[in-house]
């Protein structure tokens, strides 16, 4: 079994690489189940220390555009892609150049190559809630549904939807199997803050989890979609392992998500943390991250992914207790309970 992740060194990238090669044997598309063989994963940054010394793992440095121009990927020998590489939200909406290159230009380079190969790979593209929002002049439903028609209202939403759109149809004329799996912002990231405008649901309860003061940038009553990193990795694996019988159409999924406030988010804290904690947070309306965030829907109905075996999370307090088991060494604070 040849599996290929782009991002590999990102965040979701190396967690999703760390449970592919724990798992014996993976299973794709009703075949035989297979142990994984060669992990490829391509980057523009070196790969953490433990999957660079992993004998399954080859790593593939540089711009993903020049790796398939100069067919340095062995591509002929995949069974299956997670395509994990994009910009984020906030660099998208800032430089329109930089997100039509890194997310549709990519993807239509990446599918362009993997369609002329001799077998048929399952592709998993990871999508985003960002593919939704209300057009000027309308609302968006009170809970968005697997088959409700995106009109995202960013750049990053509508370069996802447009790769959504060749998945599909690759996916049609039989050239890959696709699987769009549209994810909820995740929470919480380890580490520091990247360029997305949702950055801060993670920073917000991380930074002060660790000492350090956090700037939110929307008010309190702004209503979030959530997902932990372990219900993420639970569905990009069921995404990658269902059958095309199993998963249906359309091929786009909704994953679970935590319907919540950022105020709630900060009581949360408080709850686990302690009053001390919750008040190292600050509260400054940003408007253009506010304007982005608010324009995404934060409640869905997700039938298709609950008869797929997915999940929400049940709390905000158990995605605190769940980052605090994960990355006990990012934690200063005494935790209650």
């Amino acid at each position: 079994m040849h599996i290929l992740i782009t991002g590999g060194s990102g965040f979701l990238g190396s967690s999703l690489a760390r449970e592919l090669l724990k798992k014996p044997l993976i299973q794709i598309e009703g075949r035989t189940p297979a142990p994984l063989t060669t992990l490829f994963l391509t980057d523009l940054h070196k790969l953490p220390d433990d999957l660079a010394a992993e004998s399954r793992v080859i790593s593939f440095i540089g711009d993903l555009n020049d790796l398939i121009s100069s067919k340095t990927l062995p591509l002929n020998k995949i069974d299956a892609v997670i395509h994990l590489s994009a910009a984020v939200s906030a660099e998208c909406e800032a430089n329109l150049d930089l997100g039509l290159q890194s997310n549709l230009q990519v993807s239509l380079n990446l599918l362009q190559a993997i369609r002329h190969q001799a077998q048929r790979p399952v592709f998993v593209f990871p999508s985003s809630v960002a593919v939704f929002g209300a057009p000027p002049g309308h609302v968006l439903p009170s809970s968005i549904s697997d088959i409700d028609q995106p009109t995202p209202q960013s750049s990053y939403g509508i370069q996802k939807f447009m790769v959504e759109q060749l998945v599909a149809d690759f996916t049609r004329k039989g050239l890959i199997y696709g699987r769009n799996i549209r994810l909820m912002t995740v929470s919480i990231r380890p580490g520091k803050p990247n360029g997305a405008a949702s950055s801060f649901l993670s920073g917000m309860l991380r930074e002060p989890l660790s000492g350090q003061n956090s700037v939110v940038p929307v008010p309190p009553e702004t209503r979030v979609a959530l997902s932990s990193l372990d219900k993420t990795l639970e569905g990009l694996l069921c995404a990658l392992e269902s059958p095309s019988s199993i998963w249906g159409a359309p091929i786009a999924v909704n994953l679970p998500a935590l319907s919540t406030t950022v105020g709630e988010m900060a009581n949360a804290l408080q709850e686990v943390a302690g009053k001390d904690v919750a008040n190292l947070i600050q509260w400054k309306v940003d408007p253009q991250v506010y304007a982005i965030v608010s324009s995404w829907p934060s409640q869905f109905s997700h039938l298709r992914a609950t008869q797929l075996g997915l999940n929400p999370d049940s709390s905000v307090v158990s995605l605190i207790r769940a980052y605090i088991l994960r990355y006990p060494q990012a934690v200063s604070c005494v935790i209650k309970g």
